[in-house]
């Protein structure tokens, strides 16, 4: 058997017995149809796993709460729909209840404990058609999905020793008298989301395809597409999902309603990249999401030293078909650039992707080939800025013989690429960076805020100065610029589970944090700096077997793994602040030297 933490999603139909004593036979036909063509399909694209069926009922695991509000609401959406014009006596009418919390998996995959058992009481309470929270996985959607729900108060559920907070969602109109609330107050409330749709034009760019013949070219197209977020990323009137999440439906067959529904977008661009010898080929197409209509279409046919201007022009297109009112803020940043060496480019592109593995040999690799654009093009600021990045990427990670020294390489590259390109924001995202882990933390904000003023759509500033808020003793606001970074990415990385983790312990909510940390875990199980971060917070919580299993699972990641080389490179202005994570080390009964002997 294994503990774990789970999100739960426990279903029923409601009145089922009624139901089935008036035509069982057409009852169960239209429960195998629902679940063949809606249920089923709908769990499998938000990651569920059917741990069991239980006649009319389901219960379901998530590998993160979000993902089973999200599946739920889209469920009880379209049973709304398919109960139009049906007799209320005659309408399939769910229940849902969904929980955060510990389970237990036998070999079987089957689940138990009272995760299952809190899940499952929540859908007993819930309205037909609605959707009952428990306080903890409220807690997890309500910064990141827009949902109307009533607070019920602590509620007494069955074999449950203590009252519980639950929350209730309700999908479609009420078809029964509301449920009789506990003592306490209620209220609604209309919560921000990343995939609500803003009130600015907002548009998701996917990776254009590549119709070279030749997958090894696949690294240009998406080269192209990211250059093309990256230019409509530096419109304040603009509002741009990130890279990371509209590459998440590369090679996905999905309608694009369906894309930008998820991404909380009304705007989708596609296209497509030919390149062959000298030549390429680039179309795209502008596609309104809330009526699949096609605003704008063109084919650009150019020699490849062209691609710069065919990207140019494409962006001045997107700007005129949504009627973007720029400002000259805006008008002087798209205007912005310089003549660059497509061989240089090119090599730049490949290297940007070795980069994106975020391993040795990535970096490494990276490292060489924008060191090849560089002896191209010396004057490339945007090579110079991902040499930096990879030297500093060395000292984090102790890459190098000497960590030190590639710090300070990093530091003097990201400078020299700020000073070739004072308008080109990725300068002074890597100058960020190298000031923050070099204990500059106010510069390192000065040069973020450069960076955002340049590229207001910029996810990966946001998530840059919430980690030097951290550092700086600021967990509050990192908490609301991880919020505003994930509405830019919805699909946010896994390492932002840890930036949340971070912030929460910095104030004291050592519960929050494991949840954080639950969740990076579920995406990145060989994180040791995560199960570090674990071991304090179950040491703090008094839960010393748990916080030396999460410790020792650290180690077995990484052997060299020190608390010494953490308390001397992470960058925290307060000392206390690091100090609190190794006090939570040694509650836990892990053996840290004393902070004088180091």
């Amino acid at each position: 058997m294994t503990r774990k933490l789970a999100a739960i999603l426990v279903a029923d139909v409601v009145g089922y017995s009624r139901l089935a004593g008036a035509d069982e036979d057409r009852i169960l036909a239209r429960l195998r149809t629902l679940r063949s063509d809606l249920v089923d399909p709908t769990i499998a694209v938000h990651n569920g796993r059917v741990v069991k069926r239980t006649g009319d009922g389901s219960i379901i695991e998530f590998r993160s709460v979000v993902d089973a509000v999200r599946c739920a609401i889209e469920v009880q959406t379209a049973m709304v729909e398919r109960n139009i014009g049906v007799p209320p006596e005659h309408r399939i009418e769910f229940r849902v209840g969904i929980h955060l919390g510990d389970v237990v998996e036998e070999n079987d995959g089957d689940l138990m404990g009272d995760g299952v058992n809190i899940a499952a009481r929540l859908e007993g309470v819930a309205q037909p058609g609605a959707i009952c929270l428990s306080e903890d996985a409220y807690r997890q959607v309500r910064a990141r999905l827009d949902l109307a729900v009533t607070d019920l108060g602590p509620i007494q559920l069955k074999n449950i020793a203590e009252p519980m907070r639950a929350y209730s969602l309700q999908v479609g109109p009420i078809s029964q008298p509301a449920l009789a609330r506990q003592p306490g107050e209620q209220h609604a409330a209309k919560l921000p989301s990343a995939a609500s749709v803003p009130d600015k034009p907002s548009i998701a760019v996917l990776a254009f395809n590549n119709m070279s013949g030749d997958a090894e070219q696949e690294y240009f197209s998406d080269g192209i597409s990211e250059d093309i977020i990256t230019d409509l990323s530096k419109l304040s009137e603009l509002h741009v999902i990130a890279r990371n999440s509209s590459f998440v439906y590369k090679n996905v067959t999905a309608s694009v309603p369906e894309m930008a529904k998820a991404l909380g977008v009304r705007y989708v661009l596609e296209g497509s990249v030919r390149k062959a010898g000298n030549r390429v080929r680039v179309t795209a197409q502008l596609i309104d999401a809330s009526n699949g209509g096609h605003i704008w279409a063109s084919r650009f046919d150019r020699d490849l030293t062209d691609i710069f201007a065919v990207q140019d022009e494409l962006t001045q297109e997107i700007v005129t078909a949504l009627k973007l009112n720029l400002t000259h803020g805006d008008q002087n940043r798209l205007a912005q650039g310089r003549a660059v060496d497509v061989r240089a480019y090119e090599l730049l592109l490949r290297g940007r992707e070795q980069a994106s593995a975020h391993s040795r040999t990535g970096n490494s690799a990276a490292r060489s080939l924008a060191a090849d654009a560089i002896a191209i093009d010396p004057g490339y600021a945007a090579a110079q800025a991902l040499i930096s990045f990879t030297h500093v990427l060395d000292y984090i990670n102790a890459w190098s013989t000497d960590p030190e020294a590639s710090l300070r390489i990093g530091l003097d590259l990201a400078q020299q690429a700020v000073e070739m390109a004072e308008q080109q924001p990725n300068g002074h995202f890597a100058l960020g960076m190298a000031c923050m882990w070099n204990r500059e933390l106010d510069r390192a904000r000065a040069e973020v805020l450069r960076g955002l003023a340049l590229s207001p759509n910029s996810a990966a500033l946001l998530m840059l100065m919430a980690h030097i808020q951290i550092f700086s003793g600021d967990p509050a606001t990192a908490l609301k610029t991880l919020d505003a970074s994930m509405r830019l990415d919805p699909h946010y990385p896994e390492v932002l589970f840890q930036f949340l983790a971070d912030a929460h312990f910095s104030l004291g909510d050592y519960g929050q944090a494991i949840i954080a940390i639950e969740q990076r875990l579920q995406q990145n199980a060989q994180s040791e700096t995560a199960y570090a971060l674990l071991a304090s917070c179950y040491g703090h919580l008094g839960r010393k077997e748990e916080g030396q299993q999460a410790w020792e699972k650290a180690l077995q990641i990484n052997p060299n793994f020190s608390v010494e080389r953490r308390r001397r490179v992470l960058p925290f202005r307060n000392p206390e602040d690091f100090e609190r994570r190794v006090e939570g080390l040694r509650k836990a009964g892990v053996t840290v030297p004393d902070v004088r002997q180091c």
